[in-house]
């Protein structure tokens, strides 16, 4: 994974609690086996029409969210099946960081392994958020080393983040990074082993 530092970026709103897993990334595009290429199945059934065209009623089809990188969600955001696909599917349509008041624990999870940013806020500041990010230009940087949000209105918010995923996440690692740098010990591990019972 690439290291994150900062990021800085639009905001996109989807105002919606309690957006379940399928909805992210319905159930008939988890056929792939790569982690790469479903941002394009991201939010289908709201995103398209019957006739495969943009739904133009959908928050993020509208000419305000188009580019953004920053996700503004509402309560319980990614409830329902722990699929792994998607934070995949947010992260390959091309979101960085997400901002809910709440997350499924799974999900939520499911986030931070991956190197998308899920961050906690309370709902008055979201609120601050979602009104400014209607504004033509308008972009927050999120600095995860001092775990602070800004923008250049004087928005100044902090949030928190558990200090393992931080570090894995300013380092660009995973878990399977982290088992490999026991690499030297596993491999002893492995011939003292085949000494001793084979």
């Amino acid at each position: 994974m690439k290291p994150f530092t900062t990021h800085e970026g639009k905001v996109a709103v989807l105002n919606r609690a309690n957006v379940d897993t399928d909805q992210i990334i319905p159930k008939q595009f988890l056929k792939r086996i790569e982690k790469t290429g479903y941002g394009r199945f991201a939010f289908f059934d709201w995103r398209y029409l019957p006739d495969g065209s943009e739904n133009p009623e959908f928050e993020l089809n509208q000419e305000k969210s188009k580019g953004a990188t920053i996700l503004l969600a509402g309560e319980n955001f990614g409830c329902g099946s722990s699929r792994e696909h998607a934070p995949w599917a947010l992260s390959d349509y091309g979101f960085k960081v997400i901002l809910a008041p709440s997350y499924a624990d799974i999900f939520h999870q499911n986030c931070l392994k991956n190197g998308l940013l899920p961050i906690t806020l309370d709902q008055a500041v979201l609120d601050v958020i979602r009104q400014k990010a209607n504004a033509e230009g308008y972009e927050l940087k999120v600095n995860l080393e001092e775990q602070k949000l800004t923008d250049n209105e004087n928005l100044s918010e902090t949030f928190a983040v558990d200090p393992y995923w931080k570090d894995m996440l300013l380092h660009g690692k995973d878990e399977i990074d982290l088992t490999l740098n026991y690499d030297e010990k596993i491999q002893k591990f492995e011939v003292e082993r085949r000494a001793t019972f084979l």
